[in-house]
């Protein structure tokens, strides 16, 4: 017969357990604030909030169901009060740095929702280990502000993995480099000049605008606008307008743009629009001493010399004509090679007037 007491007995069926060592358990009680497991030990194991989850102000009863099976491990064997303190969280983050290990190794690409917008990056948690994105590595241009993250899921690679230094440094970065350069690489191979493409207006400059075609940049100079004359691009413009335009020139990385489709060149009808007698109307744009430049239409400026202004003698276009004004000219000359157009408004005036001028006044 054995010597052992009942109590002794009683002991050596339970298993024994050590700082450090992974355990099975059963839920069998739980409160907003802590879980009890047994766990096959003389007494039972606890988990707080905190060593479950990194939500401050969660309700564990939401999370866990009584009869749940549950591995944790032993933080304390006897916290003083006969209980067996334990950890789930951070066995769960023990296993999320092993798999950032084999993602750092594999260079493989990793996709979490952001949980928190820290003052330098972005923070996102991968099986309940923490990695952190510094600002600089969030994306391909300066961002600002990166709240509008918060709660999104993106993708990332681990750049720098030091679980010791608690350094494990996620980018994001070098994907968008790579996606965008394999954007251009497939958009240069299919594009040509003469193409029609949509984009949209990134950037405006005094001298142009800069249109993303979707991962390349093409610039659509000011002079390319319009078939008429453009003083400021951004009274035409605005950053996020989508714009359908015509792919002058590719050259290396450089895309030129324009807005003057053949199509619509103004000189396109200009033996018909612009014969020798058709009377137009225009805008004076602006005057020399010799004459004035009139606008027909966007793109089609005529000469108005300043003979040829009126029958009266002018002595200079300014005498009679402001920028602005609408006049009305007979077409006097056309040259088709060269774009230049002449007019008269003198040969508008009636006959007469002429007339009464060149009559020599009595003695």
């Amino acid at each position: 017969m054995s010597d052992l007491t009942f109590e002794q007995m009683l002991e050596e069926s339970f298993k024994t357990i050590h700082n450090g060592e992974v355990v099975e358990g059963t839920v069998i009680d739980v409160k907003p604030d802590e879980i009890i497991l047994n766990i096959g030990y003389k007494a039972d194991g606890i988990i707080s909030r905190s060593e479950y989850t990194n939500e401050p102000n969660a309700d564990l009863t939401t999370m866990v169901t009584v009869g749940d099976s549950l591995t944790a491990k032993v933080l304390k064997v006897n916290d003083g009060e006969g209980q067996v303190l334990l950890t789930y969280k951070r066995l769960a983050a023990e296993k999320g740095n092993e798999r950032l290990r084999e993602a750092y190794e594999n260079k493989e690409v990793l996709k979490a929702p952001v949980t928190q917008i820290l003052g330098g990056g972005l923070s996102v948690v991968v099986e309940e280990a923490r990695v952190f994105i510094p600002a600089s590595l969030v994306s391909d241009t300066y961002e600002k502000d990166l709240s509008k993250y918060q709660g999104q899921e993106i993708e990332f690679v681990i750049s720098e993995f030091n679980p010791r230094r608690n350094r494990i440094i996620g980018d994001r970065r070098q994907l968008l480099v790579a996606e965008k350069a394999e954007k251009q690489k497939e958009l240069f191979a299919n594009l040509h000049a003469g193409d029609t493409v949509e984009g949209i207006v990134k950037n405006i400059t005094d001298f142009g605008a800069f249109v993303d075609l979707g991962g390349v940049d093409g610039l659509l100079h000011i002079s390319e606008m319009s078939w008429g004359r453009v003083d400021n691009p951004k009274k035409l413009f605005h950053v996020g307008d989508t714009v359908k335009v015509l792919v002058k020139d590719v050259h290396d990385t450089k895309i030129a743009l324009s807005l003057k489709f053949p199509e619509t060149n103004p000189w396109l009808h200009a033996a018909e629009d612009y014969a020798v007698g058709n009377i137009v109307t225009g805008k004076v744009a602006r005057m020399t001493d010799f004459g004035a430049f009139v606008e027909l239409v966007p793109g089609v400026d005529a000469l108005l010399h300043v003979s040829q202004i009126s029958r009266a003698h002018v002595e200079k276009p300014a005498d009679v004509l402001k920028v602005g004004q609408e006049i009305t000219a007979k077409i006097v000359d056309l040259n088709e090679e060269e774009k230049k157009i002449s007019l008269s408004m003198k040969a508008l005036e009636p006959a007469a007037e002429e007339t009464k001028e060149e009559t020599p006044a009595a003695e």
